[in-house]
């Protein structure tokens, strides 16, 4: 039986993995400071919970594992803008010393979850690969491009490397969030009817479920060293990518009840296409989710009261209520307490 290390195992991505991956009969060491709650992955014989920040990963926490996948991250470009600092520290500089670490206790495998917002902004007609100059905007982008060539230089025939650079993800997942595009446009039309989006709906996006992405990190677990070793690849399909506008009215088309879509602000520019034909065509592997379906499958999670809207399930704003919660519990914290003290 093989065993897996996840960083940031309680998060959206993770919290649908872990799972997924116990279920394939792998023992899974799940790292994460679990900012969201312990509660997002069910205990199971094979599943060794570790409360770790991944800036103070030892050596020991890499005993007996065969393989890495990375996914820890400050994890949305508006966190990464407000906590600068912490997303270099732990989009890059952590997951640079988890695979360096990793490499010299023995273990065979490591995967990095990046992103394709490192390709930022493209002329309109561009579809960009995995040989494409990239054009990262934002921290977040920015973090995780160092994080890549941090690790790619490490690949030799010991230690396989392989970076995942992953479409905005959507759909369902234990770690629920609504400040991703697909779902943060469920959650409006089912709430009350509307889709609110940014004008002018023009702009190209990338999309792919959990469940695919989560799919692909699976494969790589066993797939042919000589395929992966030192690879980057695009994770989503041609066929979502999607203009907005066109994205809205697929929802609204898909979802049992009728909805309008709101327009506000002013026409964002920011746009890319990707191209995926290499994972299909390297790993044979066919995304199944469209942007629809995820949103149906989201929808019904909330009518069926399995799925709700809380602080959680928007991160900057929980990152926020944590950060203020902190300094107030410093300010009155004494003897180990608040009114039971250490006696």
């Amino acid at each position: 039986m093989k065993q897996v290390l996840v960083t940031g195992a309680g998060g959206y991505i993770g919290s649908a993995l872990v799972p997924k991956l116990l279920e394939k009969g792998y023992k899974v060491k799940a790292v994460d400071r679990y900012f969201f709650g312990h509660d997002k992955l069910n205990s199971h014989e094979n599943l060794r919970i570790i409360q770790e920040d991944t800036r103070r990963l030892k050596p020991e926490h890499f005993a007996e594992v065969d393989a890495v996948i990375d996914l820890v991250a400050i994890s949305n470009d508006s966190s990464g803008e407000l906590f600068k600092k912490a997303t270099y520290e732990i989009n890059h500089i952590s997951r640079v010393h988890t695979a360096v670490t990793a490499k010299q206790m023995g273990v065979k495998r490591y995967i990095l979850s990046s992103s394709c917002s490192l390709y930022g902004f493209q002329d309109q007609d561009a579809i960009v690969d995995e040989s494409s100059l990239t054009n990262p905007l934002t921290v977040y982008a920015k973090a995780n491009e160092k994080a890549e060539l941090g690790v790619l230089p490490l690949a030799d025939q010991t230690f396989i490397v392989t970076v995942i650079r992953q479409a905005t993800a959507f759909g369902y997942s234990p770690r629920m969030r609504f400040d991703l595009a697909i779902n943060g446009m469920t959650y409006g039309a089912w709430e009350n009817g509307v889709i609110p989006l940014m004008r002018d709906g023009t702009q190209w996006r990338p999309f792919v479920h959990v469940d695919d992405t989560t799919d692909v990190m699976c494969l790589l677990l066993e797939a042919e060293r000589s395929l992966i070793n030192g690879q980057i690849f695009n994770v989503g399909s041609n066929e979502n990518n999607y203009q907005l506008g066109e994205l809205a009215e697929e929802i609204v088309s898909a979802l049992p009840k009728t909805v309008k879509i709101e327009w506000y602000g002013d026409p964002d520019h920011r746009s890319y296409r990707v191209n995926f034909d290499k994972i299909e065509q390297t790993l044979n592997w066919k995304a199944k989710w469209s942007g629809a379906d995820g949103a149906l499958e989201v929808y019904r999670k909330l009518e069926s009261g399995k799925l709700t809207k809380s602080e959680h399930t928007i991160t900057l704003n929980w990152y926020k209520d944590l950060m203020k919660w902190h300094q107030i519990i410093k300010e009155v914290e004494k003897y180990g307490g608040i009114l039971d003290i250490e006696t």
